[in-house]
């Protein structure tokens, strides 16, 4: 049987980093996809709601509608469920992990 115990020369910031890159990397994937950005906002659009009106209707903070239209959000289903409802649309759903 081979040793091969060592190995450690690695410096825990270079692991860090790289945990942190591929950390950035996976929060870019999460974020909206284009298609729900898109769908979002042409329903709104079509209803003639502002991003402030529709997340008025939503109990929700105006950000979190820009967000989700900007392409910043993480996109939350249950969150998107109820976009879907109040602008009587369906919306492209964020993939199951």
């Amino acid at each position: 049987g081979g040793g091969g115990g060592g190995g450690g020369t690695q410096t825990g910031t270079g692991m860090s980093a790289a945990k942190l890159d591929a950390e950035t990397e996976e929060l870019k994937h999460k974020t909206v996809s284009k298609d729900l950005r898109l769908a979002i906002s042409k329903a709104r659009t079509a209803k003639g709601l502002t991003q402030k009106q529709l997340a008025t209707q939503l109990n929700m903070q105006p950000q979190v509608i820009n967000e989700y239209e900007s392409g910043k959000a993480i996109p939350n289903n249950a969150i998107i469920a109820k976009i879907e409802r109040a602008l009587g649309a369906k919306l492209p759903r964020a993939p199951k992990k």
